[in-house]
């Protein structure tokens, strides 16, 4: 009861939109679930969706939540660029920001915050900057007055707000620790230390920004391996069981996160380093089952991975790995190719089968057998008649040849006019020659 009357009561503060909105919503700022009636991850996601409007309304929030269905109202949804179903979106005035997150209540609120205020936020004191710096993991800072680096900046954040706060001090605001070479410069804080943007080495603000954005070492799970892959980076991960506590599993993640810290100047700019709990997500995207622990390599531009072809027994080990695959000796595996292509729709579809009769004998036996089944006497009557046709034809050949037969003999004056057309037929030799035999046989 307590449940339904939370679900009840959340829906209140979700509008329900129709075709007006589109003509009334640049007035306000607007977070909007579009969503289908019949897909199953929108009916998962409507009560987490009312419990987003209830604590948007409480703090406050000048976002106004809403939801469309948008099945009945095409038009707008496709509009907007709905392409699938549940699609979450902030519409800004003429922006609208895509939400790509996990779909959890704090996740949305967040998203929803950070990019309904402003693009550049600035930090006026010290005290302002560490009360930011111990809330966000990952923080960019612009220093410095008005040039062409903080226009660029302003442009990278209009583009990246939707992944990270975007800040802007004076250098005096700044701890004391942080040396910057020149002004106007752009920094992140995070590892517990801070790197400074170098346009020569690092190349374009906007791809420095979000290969940056990322901590060093993650817990890497679906979604942060799907925003991964918009980095370019390789992904080095330790598969383990994280409520395993031996040796194997700690010292395998201990050797990530030293590398991470140790070679980051040789390695940060290609590869991001992490651990993911259990082997299942992991299984799914290479096909293959992996044992746990153990360490892969993915390139999640072309789906490649690979394997150390040894045992990893310490840091230089992994060292030595990294390299191989950098100088390409490392053999890759998987990849995007054609017979992959086809390996992965055999594998999606088993998998598929596979887990509707793990989940539901019943209904796996339904889906699969009732189209089978139809299928099989579809064959089976194709294939009977096509037999019992030629059987016919074959006893209607039959009898028009013993029809024939019994009509071949005819009457006597029948037989007697065939055998004079048959003479008639004969040159004069013939005939002559066999009158000749006749007399003789006479």
């Amino acid at each position: 009861a307590v449940v339904a009357h939370v679900v009840v009561s959340g829906a209140g503060f979700v509008e329900d939109l129709d075709e007006s909105f589109k003509e009334n919503r640049k007035d306000d700022i607007w977070l909007v679930d579009f969503y289908a009636p019949w897909c199953g991850h929108c009916k998962k996601l409507e009560p987490v969706w009312n419990e987003v409007g209830i604590e948007m309304k409480n703090m406050g929030s000048p976002v106004k939540v809403g939801k469309m269905d948008a099945t009945s109202f095409s038009s707008i949804a496709s509009e907007f660029g709905v392409r699938g179903y549940p699609t979450i979106k902030l519409l800004k005035g003429d922006l609208a920001y895509n939400y790509r997150g996990p779909r959890t209540k704090d996740d949305i609120i967040e998203f929803a915050n950070r990019v309904a205020g402003p693009l550049i936020r600035p930090l006026p004191s010290q005290h302002m900057f560490e009360h930011v710096q111990k809330r966000h993991r990952v923080l960019f800072v612009y220093v410095g007055g008005e040039s062409p680096l903080k226009e660029k900046y302003i442009e990278v954040a209009s583009e990246l707000i939707v992944y990270t706060y975007f800040f802007s001090a004076s250098e005096d605001v700044l701890p004391e620790y942080v040396t910057l070479p020149e002004l106007p410069a752009v920094v992140v804080f995070k590892d517990g230390t801070y790197f400074v943007y170098d346009e020569y080495e690092d190349g374009d603000l906007s791809s420095w920004i979000n290969r940056e954005r990322f901590q060093g070492y993650l817990n890497v799970d679906g979604f942060t391996l799907y925003e991964l892959g918009d980095t370019g980076k390789l992904v080095a991960i330790a598969v383990i069981d994280d409520k395993n506590s031996s040796v194997e599993h700690t010292r395998l993640k201990s050797i990530i996160q030293e590398v991470a810290r140790d070679y980051r100047d040789h390695f940060h700019r290609d590869f991001q380093f992490g651990h993911m709990d259990g082997n299942d997500y992991i299984n799914s995207l290479l096909m293959d089952d992996l044992t746990i622990p153990t360490i892969v390599v993915l390139n999640t531009s072309n789906q490649q991975y690979f394997l150390p072809d040894r045992h990893i027994e310490n840091t230089e080990d992994m060292v030595q790995f990294i390299n191989n695959i950098l100088d390409g000796t490392a053999e890759a595996q998987g990849g995007d190719g054609l017979l992959q292509r086809i390996k992965r729709i055999i594998y999606d579809a088993k998998s598929t089968v596979v887990s509707v009769f793990k989940s539901s004998p019943l209904l796996g036996c339904f889906l699969f057998g009732l189209p089978l089944g139809v299928i099989s006497i579809m064959c089976y009557g194709i294939c009977t008649a096509d037999t019992d046709g030629g059987v016919d034809e074959h006893e209607a050949a039959k009898k028009e040849n013993g029809d024939r037969e019994l009509t071949d003999e005819g009457s006597e004056e029948e037989q007697e006019e065939e055998k004079n057309g048959k003479y008639t037929e004969l040159s004069d030799g013939e005939l002559k020659q066999k009158d000749i035999m006749e007399k003789k046989k006479d």
